[in-house]
């Protein structure tokens, strides 16, 4: 689907309604504008929310992931490599 789209005085365009249901997009969305060799690409951004982890979870976590005494050197007898440690 091609479409001209006016540029205003303010550097905005619009995007046609048909389009923005289309996509659902509405106000406040962000898009993405890239430029691939010589032409302008508009595609609806993904946001994805960030979550942020204390030192404390992440010592918890390391923690948690260490192996029991005995279990490094049985899991390298069964899978015949690793570390004996």
């Amino acid at each position: 689907m091609k479409t001209n789209l006016l540029i205003s005085a303010r550097g905005q365009i619009t995007l046609p309604a048909d389009i923005r249901k289309k996509y659902h997009l509405g106000d406040g969305d962000i898009i993405i504008l890239e430029e691939r060799g010589g032409e302008l690409v508009l595609k609806p951004a993904q946001i994805l929310e960030v979550e942020y982890y204390s030192d404390e979870q992440i010592s918890n976590w390391v923690e948690e992931d260490k192996f029991k005494p005995g279990e490094r050197k049985k899991l390298a007898k069964k899978f015949g490599s690793g570390s004996k440690k």
